[in-house]
């Protein structure tokens, strides 16, 4: 019996002119392709550097205008901390209005003299905030870019970023930042030309003749400011609720203990200044002699509805 496959012939060609070979095993690299260049090397060649030639890194309007927040933020909290010491916590210790004055008046060159005040005050006060704006302005203008507006009308059509709480706070705390600005600093520079005589007595003044103002203003200006402030520096470290990369009920479990330290917190430092400053300061009552018609000129100054909300 013949071995031979009955269409091939003796010689190893079939019918079809084709040869036959024996198997062999195929290559797992193509032999027209080096292994040089068709396996990666195990260490990649150094690739062009991002950094300009200041030192920064090539990043967008965003990255530098959030880092403009923090960074103004962490400044901003060193004065902060001496306002609420000398405006709270001192009031609380002494229990009188006469001896936190006189700690205020020997921390108060510190921060506002030339150039600390606008070091510390001033221009992270101002950065900041610009930031906020600018960031908003330019994820608008990401949000267009996406969608291809063009025209006025289509503009109308996609909606503004969704407003965080913090900005909430920040924006609702603009406006009362710049009115205590006014009526502590301005309003003393503009009339007397310094604001050597501006210190809890002059707030305690305010509050005894516009108990309502003065009470409505200094309680949303602490509010707003602390917990703005706390939520802020939560965000910064990574600890607010959303930052939760933790899924399923551990997850859930963990946010929500985020919501109430950060919520409790905010709200002990809020009574704490609160406590100081209205139970303290806000009780102090009218100035005499000299000293409260010049606090009365200072107040009359005020726009109408600040002056008669008593």
């Amino acid at each position: 019996m013949s071995h031979h496959r009955p269409d091939s012939t003796g010689d190893g060609e079939t019918p079809f002119g084709l040869t036959e070979v024996d198997p062999s095993p195929i290559e797992d690299t193509p032999y027209e392709v080096s292994s040089d260049s068709y396996f990666p090397q195990a260490t990649s060649p150094p690739q062009s550097s991002t950094t300009s030639i200041f030192g920064l890194g090539n990043h967008g309007p965003a990255w530098y205008l959030i880092r403009a927040q923090k960074y103004s933020s962490y400044t901003f909290t060193v004065f902060a901390a001496f306002h609420v010491t000398n405006t709270a916590i001192l009031p609380l210790i002494t229990r009188s209005v006469t001896s936190s004055d006189k700690y205020l008046l020997l921390t108060r060159p510190y921060y506002q003299s030339f150039p600390l005040e606008a070091l510390l005050i001033g221009i992270p006060a101002i950065t900041h905030v610009a930031a906020g704006v600018a960031l908003r302005l330019y994820r608008r203008s990401q949000s267009l870019g996406w969608y291809g507006a063009e025209s006025r009308k289509d503009r109308r059509t996609i909606a503004w970023p969704k407003v965080s709480g913090i900005s909430a706070l920040g924006f609702a705390l603009s406006p009362l930042v710049a009115t205590h600005v006014f009526v502590t600093r301005v309003l003393p520079m503009y009339l007397h030309g310094d604001n050597s005589i501006i210190n809890l007595s002059y707030v305690a003044h305010g509050f005894a003749k516009h108990p309502i103002a003065s009470f409505v203003g200094y309680t949303a200006l602490v509010g707003v400011g602390v917990f703005h402030a706390v939520w802020g520096w939560a965000k910064w470290q990574g600890w607010t609720p959303v930052q939760v990369t933790q899924g399923g009920p551990g997850g859930q479990l963990r946010s929500k203990r985020r919501w109430y330290s950060i919520n409790g917190a905010a709200a002990a430092l809020t009574g704490l200044w609160l406590a100081g400053g209205l139970v303290i300061v806000g009780r102090g009552g009218q100035a005499r002699g000299w000293m409260a018609k010049e606090f009365d000129e200072l107040y009359n100054h005020l726009p109408y509805l600040w002056r008669f909300s008593s």
